[in-house]
């Protein structure tokens, strides 16, 4: 299973998971083969990349830290109290159901993170452009969540930090579109209005009385960076809140894993790295490593070349060994077929090790002969 940006989709292709629209309505289902007519309206829709099934490990099964049905609802949810707080007159009433509809779901997440400690980050959501927004601030949150996990925050504080987390952009729903969507440069004027967004968002919450302070407080300091160079007050070390911390390496990781109007998602290792470098420096070590320890450096599903010039499918990492996944070695050193592929994990044959991730381009032109469906 790996993830193929709609440009390189090609029909034939068979899709790995499902692909839901803008209000969580199924476009496509696991196991549908692409025609042309289907990657058209794929285009058409916004989705920017499918997760495909190349029958490179086809026992391989990629579980998400929460379900399905729990990131739509939430998903959802958020869109809803974004739109009615954008509304020229919010319903005082209407935003409160809303956000306690929101708290809930927080608890079913955590919930569930809890019931699924021993599972890494392998997944990237796939999201249309305009559920960005929406899915993004889920994402964040479950990211968050993680991190307050490891670093063994209770059962009240991973509340306030995930509410913090999920509605850590609600500003932004002051900022005009055409700012948020432009595919080019921003001018000065329009990064200033952009550098505006985490105090409209602690004004906008702190009228909430469903929202704690703390929750508020992460939505104003999640653009404050450890070394001073922040937004929007330029705080330095311990004066940015920890839990804004976590949701500040939480949005960056989510950021740069998605694909954006002006760039394509970076890859899982290449964002990996960028949060690694900025330990003590972008947010303290400590919000780093924690946050770290539950990110695969390559998912489950990721084609990586080894030091040994073999090439590998990544099946799965443990916690702790992010850099020494377990992989069925499917070509050797020449590029011909391993029949039958074998396993290896690299946390204990330290040998091998990955040496790069091939792109989609390279992995299109490895051999199909491969045994690694009969593996």
């Amino acid at each position: 299973m790996r993830r193929v940006p709609v440009d390189l989709l090609r029909p034939g292709m068979k899709v790995a998971r499902p692909v839901y629209g803008t209000h969580g309505q199924l476009l496509l289902n696991a196991g549908v083969v692409l025609n042309a007519a289907y990657i058209r309206r794929l285009k058409t829709l916004g989705v920017p990349a499918l997760y495909i099934d190349e029958g490179w490990a086809p026992d391989l099964h990629v579980e998400d830290v929460i379900s399905d049905a729990t990131r739509l609802k939430a998903v959802e949810q958020v869109r809803r109290l974004l739109a009615e707080q954008a509304s020229e007159k919010p319903v005082v009433g209407k935003t409160m159901i809303l956000t306690r509809d929101i708290a809930a779901t927080i608890n079913e997440i955590i919930d569930e993170l809890f019931s699924h400690q021993s599972l890494m980050v392998n997944l990237t959501d796939i999201r249309t452009l305009d559920t960005y927004t929406f899915a993004h601030s889920v994402n964040v949150c479950v990211l968050a969540l993680l991190a307050g996990i490891g670093l063994g925050y209770d059962r009240a504080k991973l509340f306030h930090l995930g509410m913090g987390a999920i509605l850590h952009d609600i500003g932004k729903i002051r900022i005009p579109a055409s700012i948020l969507n432009k595919p080019g440069p921003l001018t000065g004027e329009e990064w200033a209005e952009i550098k505006r967004h985490p105090e409209y968002g602690w004004e906008i919450l702190q009228k909430n009385p469903e929202v704690s302070h703390l929750s508020a407080l992460v939505a104003w300091q999640h653009h404050e960076r450890y070394h001073g160079g922040g937004y929007p007050r330029g705080l330095r070390g311990e004066e940015i809140n920890e839990l804004a911390q976590i949701t500040g390496v939480a949005d960056m990781y989510d950021a740069l894993t998605a694909d954006r109007p002006y760039r394509g998602a970076y890859p899982p290792h290449e964002a990996y790295e960028m949060i690694a470098g900025g330990g003590d420096f972008l947010f303290s070590f400590r919000v780093v490593r924690a946050f770290l320890h539950h990110i695969a450096v390559y998912p489950a599903g990721t084609i990586v070349a080894l030091n040994t010039g073999e090439i590998a499918v990544v099946l799965e990492t443990l916690k702790g060994y992010s850099l020494y996944p377990r992989v069925r070695v499917l070509y050797d050193a020449e590029r011909r077929p391993v029949v039958p592929p074998f396993e290896i994990l690299l946390a204990e044959e330290r040998t091998r090790v990955v040496t790069r991730v091939l792109g989609p381009e390279e992995v299109a032109e490895l051999p199909r002969t491969t045994g690694a469906t009969e593996a």
